[in-house]
């Protein structure tokens, strides 16, 4: 009889320390941390599983181990040519030193109040040393020059972008990591969400993007009146080219057929005095095939040779 009373009291022990918090779970996704009277006690727990605290003192404390989002509100602030936008960011962070944080921080409420203030801060900061079309332009990717020749009046209102959007959002990430570790918060990435632009920088806004599409279809044009040029010079010297060789052929081929036939004129002459008078009536005659046309007006002596034959034709 004497043990049931042990055993009364070690069940309403153990219900007593269960109803008090005495045990607890740890998960593999957080860190837990003990305060006693709002104090951290021991170190930070990040084994997952049961554990043991001491019951109505001891509370626990939890901190996520996973990333963290941070979504900043909209902001206006100037560019470095004084020209105000709206610029929204976000970042991804997480909790690096559990013990600090808590210290530091407390939690992920006040954690994304910092949040704000540094990143917000550094954003301004990296704007405002920046004009415009560098907040405006994602990257800096230049494949060739652009000809503002023909641009002129427009190009000299543009200034040429030296950084893009990715270097500034790399200079705020520099800026701001660093401020974040005394918090035990390491800064992963800051990213600019959204850039709205002020009604009164519509215009300007407007009149660069038609400047800049401007530039580049001129620089297009050029180079394809280059090519051209290029293609048509190509053309016309193949075109020389085979007329001089086509010309060159030909007049080996006529060449080649007047030594024939002045070859075979000689033979022909050379055999006998018959032939040779015969040649000669017909080179005469081809003579006066050639001079003599259905309108030819013609004086002749009486001794010409032509006459002569002429007369003889008539008298026959």
């Amino acid at each position: 009889m004497k043990a049931v009373p042990i055993v009364v009291a070690v069940i309403g022990l153990f219900v007593l320390m269960v109803l008090g918090g005495a045990f607890y779970t740890v998960r593999e996704t957080e860190i837990v941390i003990l305060t006693q009277f709002g104090r951290p006690v021991g170190d930070p727990i990040t084994t997952p599983g049961l554990h043991w605290k001491t019951p109505f003192v001891q509370d626990i404390n939890r901190i996520e181990k996973r990333v963290l989002e941070f979504d900043g509100p909209p902001t206006k602030m100037p560019t470095k040519d004084k020209t105000y936008i709206e610029v929204d960011t976000f970042a991804r962070w997480q909790i690096k030193d559990a013990a600090k944080f808590f210290v530091m921080v407390r939690d992920e409420r006040s954690a994304q109040s910092r949040l704000e203030d540094i990143i917000g801060s550094e954003a301004r900061a990296s704007v405002a040393s920046h004009d415009m079309i560098e907040v405006v332009r994602s990257d800096i990717k230049r494949t060739a020059a652009i000809d503002t020749t023909t641009q002129a009046d427009n190009a000299a209102k543009l200034r040429l972008a030296t950084r893009g959007r990715a270097q500034l959002e790399r200079e705020i990430l520099a800026a701001a990591a660093p401020k974040l570790v005394p918090l035990g918060i390491e800064l992963l990435d800051v990213r600019i969400k959204r850039v709205n632009y002020n009604s009164d920088v519509l215009p300007t806004i407007y009149q660069r993007m038609t400047s800049e599409r401007a530039q580049i279809a001129q620089r297009f044009r050029s180079e394809g009146e280059g090519e051209a040029a290029r293609i048509l010079g190509t053309k016309e010297r193949d075109l020389a080219e085979i007329e001089s060789l086509s010309y060159k052929q030909v007049q080996e081929i006529r060449g080649a057929a007047d030594a024939e036939a002045t070859r075979v004129y000689a033979e022909a002459y050379d055999k006998t005095p018959e032939a040779r008078e015969f040649y000669g009536f017909l080179k005469t005659l081809d003579t006066y095939r050639t001079v003599l046309g259905s309108r030819t007006n013609l004086i002749l002596s009486t001794d010409s040779e032509l006459f002569r034959l002429l007369d003889q034709s008539a008298g026959k």
